[in-house]
C-alpha cells in the first residue's frame, strides 16, 4: 500500500487501461468520467474522503471502465491487486466498505434501469409523438442522451465467471449450511433480508409476483451461485422470491457480519464474494446501455420518419434482464 498524491486535473487512470490497483481516497475530490476529454464527455460521480474507486478492475481482472481525474489535490492510498489480500488483514472493515459500495451502486442503477425499462414499455413506436406526456417525453430525452453519450459494446468478463465458478463454494470454512426440500420458500418479495446465500448443491429459482396469477421465474440459480446479497448489505425489502426447487438443496447463509471471519478462514471465497458483485454491477451497466441505446434508435428513427417493422418489434417484445 502506497501513498499517493496528485495535482488538480491530474488523471489518475483512464478509461480502457488495465486495472492494476484500487484507490482510497484520504483528501481531495475525485471525479470518475466517461469519454474524458473527448466529445460526450460525462462525469460520472465524484469521491471524496474515505471512499474508494477502481476496485472494479482490479477484483474481476478488467479494463477500467471509467477515467478517475483529480478535482483539487488529492492525497489516495494506492493498494496494488497482490496487496489485497494483507491490506484487508490490516484494514478489515474495508471488507464492509466495498460489499457496501457495490451495493449503493447497483440499487442506484437497478433503479435507472427500471425507469428506462419503463419508458420503452409506455412508448408505442410510430404514433403520433405529439400525443406523448410531458414525462415521457423527458425521459425519451435523457435516455437517448445517455446512449449517445456512451460507446455501446458487451460487457462480459471471464475472469470474474472463472473467480465465482471454477472452484466449488463448498469447499473450506462455511458460515452456516443447511439443507432444504423442493418448495421451500428462501425469502419473499417484499421481506426485509439481512443475509446472503450460497448455493453448494441443488437449485434456487427467482420469481416475480410468486405464487400468483402472474408469477414469472426470472432465473434458474444453480450450485456454486450467490444470491440475495444486497439484502445482507443494507437490510433491503426483498426484490423477488427465492425458492427451492430441488430436495435436499443445500445453502450456505451468509451475514454481513460473518465476512471477517470468512475472510480470516477462507480468502478465495471472499474473493468470490466480490467477484460476484462486481460482475452484477458491469451485467447491469450492460442491459442498461442496451435499454438507452433501443429508445435512442426509437428516438431517431420517429425523428428521420422511418420507423421500421424491426424496431417496432424490438419495442413491443422488450423484457427487462435483472439476473444474471
Amino acid at each position: 500500500m502506497t501513498e499517493k498524491h496528485f495535482k488538480q486535473g491530474e488523471v489518475i487512470f483512464r478509461e480502457g487501461d488495465w486495472g492494476e490497483a484500487l484507490y482510497y481516497v484520504m483528501e481531495g475530490t475525485v471525479g470518475i468520467y466517461t469519454d474524458y476529454g473527448r466529445d460526450g464527455e460525462q462525469m460520472l460521480t465524484t469521491l471524496k474522503k474515505d471512499q474508494c474507486f477502481g476496485e472494479m478492475a482490479v477484483i474481476e481482472a478488467y479494463p477500467r471502465s471509467a477515467t478517475a481525474v483529480a478535482m483539487d489535490p488529492v492525497t489516495a492510498f494506492e493498494v496494488s491487486s497482490g496487496e489485497i489480500v494483507e491490506y484487508f488483514k490490516k484494514e478489515p472493515a474495508m471488507i464492509d466498505e466495498l460489499m457496501r459500495n457495490f451495493s449503493n451502486r447497483i440499487r442506484e442503477l437497478t433503479k435507472d434501469y427500471a425507469d428506462v425499462s419503463a419508458t420503452i414499455a409506455e412508448l408505442s413506436p410510430g404514433e403520433d409523438p405529439s400525443k406523448r406526456s410531458e414525462s415521457l417525453i423527458e425521459k425519451i430525452k435523457k435516455f437517448s442522451k445517455a446512449a449517445a453519450n456512451k460507446k455501446f459494446e458487451t460487457i462480459e468478463s471471464v475472469e470474474s465467471r472463472k473467480k465465482i465458478s471454477e472452484v466449488s463454494h463448498s469447499e473450506g470454512y462455511s458460515a452456516s449450511v443447511e439443507n432444504y426440500s423442493k418448495g421451500t420458500v428462501i425469502f419473499k418479495e417484499g421481506e426485509v433480508g439481512n443475509c446472503m446465500y450460497d448455493i453448494h448443491f441443488g437449485g434456487v429459482g427467482i420469481y416475480k409476483d410468486y405464487g400468483t396469477p402472474n408469477e414469472k421465474c426470472l432465473v434458474k440459480l444453480g450450485p456454486d451461485t450467490f444470491f440475495g446479497e444486497m439484502g445482507m448489505i443494507d437490510a433491503e425489502t426483498r426484490s423477488a422470491t427465492a425458492v427451492v426447487l430441488e430436495n435436499d438443496t443445500t445453502l450456505e447463509t451468509i451475514t454481513a457480519g460473518d465476512l471477517k471471519g470468512l475472510f480470516e478462514k477462507n480468502p478465495p471465497k471472499l474473493g468470490m464474494i466480490l467477484a460476484h458483485m462486481s460482475y452484477r454491477l458491469r451485467k447491469l451497466t450492460n442491459e442498461y446501455v442496451k435499454a438507452c441505446k433501443l429508445v435512442y434508435d426509437l428516438d431517431q428513427a420517429e425523428a428521420s420518419g422511418n420507423v421500421s417493422a424491426e424496431i417496432k418489434d424490438q419495442a413491443a417484445n422488450y423484457q427487462a434482464s435483472y439476473y444474471d
